[in-house]
Parts: structure tokens; sequence; C-alpha cells
């Protein structure tokens, strides 16, 4: 005989294990999309194409988090600018420059400094130092937040170009990570 279950418990299977928390998981998804209105889903697709997202990318982040984006944060290898001086490339240029509605942030990593990024990339809203690649967890999450202000971390999504930018995303708490190639991927 098994072990006598408390009070409450419906006898149920342990909720514990990866292999169930994913099956409760698809079955959700399951019942969920086939209700979503036609119009919610063309509103996303239109919400999507203004931010520059494939609509696969989109959807799975707004199902993630739950809210919608309001902002990138780009790092500036991300955006190919590496050094004072240098451009924004005229690819990128023509991808930021279609952004509606959500703000665009650079974080300038060493050697250049967030007033050079600002300068080379004017389609930024704003341009910060990025926390530094090898700093601790702790101090990565304090310059994000202080990037970020009042704009609730989630509904920010990270472009990066380097796998230690990608922690950048789990410090912060933001909604996601995309590599740099697949968002300026036409």
């Amino acid at each position: 005989m098994g072990v006598t279950s408390g009070i409450g418990h419906n006898g149920g299977p342990e909720m514990t294990g990866l292999s169930w928390r994913t099956h409760c998981w698809r079955a959700a998804r399951a019942r969920l999309v086939p209700t979503l209105p036609l119009e919610v889903v063309r509103l996303r697709v239109r919400r999507a194409a203004e931010l520059g997202l494939e609509y696969k990318t989109y959807a799975g982040i707004r199902a993630s988090t739950g809210h919608d984006l309001v902002a990138f944060l780009f790092s500036s290898n991300a955006l190919r600018i590496l050094r004072a001086g240098q451009a924004l490339p005229s690819d990128r240029a023509v991808k930021l420059a279609a952004v509606s509605s959500a703000g665009l942030i650079g974080l300038a990593l060493p050697p250049l400094q967030a007033a050079a990024l600002a300068q080379a990339a004017p389609v930024l809203s704003q341009s910060h130092s990025a926390p530094h690649h090898l700093a601790s967890f702790a101090e990565a999450r304090h310059r994000l937040r202080e990037v970020l202000g009042k704009t609730p971390p989630d509904t920010v999504l990270l472009i990066g170009d380097h796998g230690l930018e990608a922690e950048w995303c789990a410090a912060g708490r933001l909604a996601g990570y995309l590599p740099a190639e697949r968002y300026f991927t036409p």
C-alpha cells in the first residue's frame, strides 16, 4: 500500500515532475488557441509587424509573459557599433526606423560609451552603459533596473549578439532574448 494522503488531497498524481507540468501546459495551450477570436489574432499579427517581429516569436513572448512588448534593449554588438565614430549599418537603421510604438534602448559595451552610441544611432530613444559581460548576476540586475526605470522588465525584449548578453535576460527578468541575426534578418 502507498502512503496515505493528507486532508484535501484527491489522490491524483503528484505534479512535481517536468513531464507532468509539460503535459498540463500543452493541454492548457490547446484549449486556449481555438478560442482566440479572429480579431484578436489580427491585432496581434499587426502588432508583431509594428515591432518588426515574426508573429510566432511575438505570440510566444506574449503567451509566456502575459504582456505586450513596450521596449527593446539592443546591445551595441547587436547594432554593430563597436567603437566611437562608427555609424549604424544601413540595414539596422532601416529596421529600427520602421519600429513603431515601442522604446528603443541601446546598451553600450566597453570601450564604447553611451554618448557615442547615441550619436551613432540617433533612432534610439535612450542609450546607457551596459552591464559588464563578467558582472555578477546581482550587478547585472541592478544595472538593468537602472536602465529600465519604471518600465516593467517583462515588457522588454533584449536583442543581443553574444551568449553572455543572453544572461542579462534572466538577471533583469526581461521578456526574452532574441539573437541579433534573427531580428535583423529580413
